[in-house]
Formats: C-alpha cells, sequence, structure tokens
C-alpha cells in the first residue's frame, strides 16, 4: 500500500493524489494536520532520505516560526518535524521501503507506472 503524507490544500499534494488517482493507483492518505509523525517515524524516515530534503525551510511555517535564526542541527530538525508536522516538505511518501518526498511527475512515472 501506498501512504501518501500531506495536506488536501497543498498543491504539491493535490497533484500527487491526481496523479495517483488519474492511474487508477489506490493510496492511504495521511492528513498532516490532523495526525502528527512521531519521533521514531522521523527519525526512521530521515535514515532513508536526508533530513534536509524532509524538513521545508522554505515554507511558511519556517518563516513564522522564525526558525532560520536557531541555525538547526539534525538532531532540532527531528524534533520540530515531529512536534509541527506543517515543517515537512510535501508529500511525503512511503511506498514499499522507500520514501519519496516532493512533487516529481517525472519520478512518479518512473517509480509508480
Amino acid at each position: 500500500m501506498i501512504k501518501v503524507y500531506g495536506i488536501k490544500t497543498c498543491g504539491s499534494v493535490r497533484n500527487a493524489l491526481k496523479f495517483f488517482k488519474d492511474h487508477n493507483i489506490e493510496v492511504d492518505f495521511v492528513d498532516f494536520k490532523t495526525t502528527k509523525v512521531d519521533l521514531e517515524t522521523v527519525k526512521k524516515w530521515s535514515q532513508k532520505i536526508d533530513i534536509n530534503i524532509l524538513f521545508n525551510s522554505k515554507g511558511t511555517k519556517y518563516k513564522t516560526m522564525n526558525l532560520k535564526e536557531l541555525n538547526l542541527d539534525e538532531q532540532s530538525k527531528k524534533k520540530y518535524l515531529a512536534d509541527e508536522p506543517m515543517l515537512f516538505k510535501r508529500p511525503v511518501i512511503e511506498y514499499g521501503d522507500n520514501l519519496i518526498v516532493a512533487w516529481d511527475e517525472e519520478e512518479y512515472n518512473k517509480i509508480f507506472l
């Protein structure tokens, strides 16, 4: 089963969900607004993909929380992601043993089709 994490109002998440729907691929959607990801999951994910790819340092939440001034290290980024899921770059997709982050139609075609 493919598990897609994100928020429904995010353009990248909408593109990903549309891709799966258009190709009749069933996914399980997890809304970051209602479901937090625990620290253990963040640690597991960061072993599969660089924490700097998971951590959205260009988003609104990052800016409103003034996190740039804190110069966060990897451990701090993991903790912030577990506490504030809106800091994830979206979508985050669990597919088998793989973790795919962000919307990239070309990559999706290679991976899922």
